[in-house]
């Protein structure tokens, strides 16, 4: 896996960032340090890779449990020490995951799964931060 990230310029704190798959995103910097809202902060960037990695993963597995599942949304808090470096230092998220008789030891099992297994950006950044989950499960019709 391989990355670029271009500063955009004198006057600003915007970076272009390309990856090998080749999508590429913008990032921004605070208003207090010269950024201009331009795009995602890049600490939130690593804050929103954890809820991707981690939401593959749990509808991944949840249907190859066979269960039918129509949507899966996590939100996530996190918490970041006050010096520097700010890492994070709690992270909690809350699936909130939608279907048709959702059974509720397999939401739980696949999370678990997620968390200590397979998500690889919850596991990297468990190791500075503690990180919790929850969830809760809406019937479809």
């Amino acid at each position: 896996m391989e990355a670029r990230v271009q500063w955009m310029g004198p006057g600003q704190m915007s970076f272009v960032a390309d990856a090998d798959s080749g999508h590429a995103l913008v990032m921004d910097g605070a208003a207090e340090i010269g950024g201009r809202n331009l795009g995602p902060r890049p600490m939130e960037l690593l804050l929103m890779g954890l809820g991707g990695c981690s939401s593959i993963d749990v509808v991944m597995i949840l249907q190859k449990s066979r269960q039918d599942i129509r949507s899966c949304v996590v939100e996530l808090a996190a918490q970041r020490a006050e010096q520097d470096p700010k890492v994070f230092t709690g992270i909690h998220l809350h699936f909130v995951v939608s279907g048709k008789a959702l059974d509720p030891k397999r939401v739980s099992h696949a999370i678990g799964l997620s968390a200590e297994k397979y998500c690889s950006a919850s596991i990297m950044l468990g190791k500075t931060a503690a990180i919790t989950h929850d969830y809760e499960i809406r019937e479809e019709c």
